[in-house]
């Protein structure tokens, strides 16, 4: 039971359990990625590919792009 991945799970088990400022800052972290990927998503970044490609066509617009970009 003294395997090297068992050592390394009570080793952050151990730690996550008694941080305290730690509980916090993770917090911060989860809010800040929460705004990155779901909020600035929506606004910054629109689905492109529904907007100029058929439905069901995406796969040939995305190689007909590619192909014209690389010549």
């Amino acid at each position: 039971m003294n395997s090297l991945l068992y050592r390394t799970f009570r080793l952050y088990y151990d730690g996550f359990r008694n941080m305290r400022l730690g509980r916090t800052l993770w917090a911060i972290i989860a809010i800040k990625l929460f705004i990155m990927f779901a909020i600035l998503k929506v606004f910054f970044f629109p689905d492109f590919l529904s907007q100029h490609a058929a439905s069901g066509e995406e796969a040939a617009f995305v190689a007909s792009e590619v192909l014209q970009r690389a010549e």
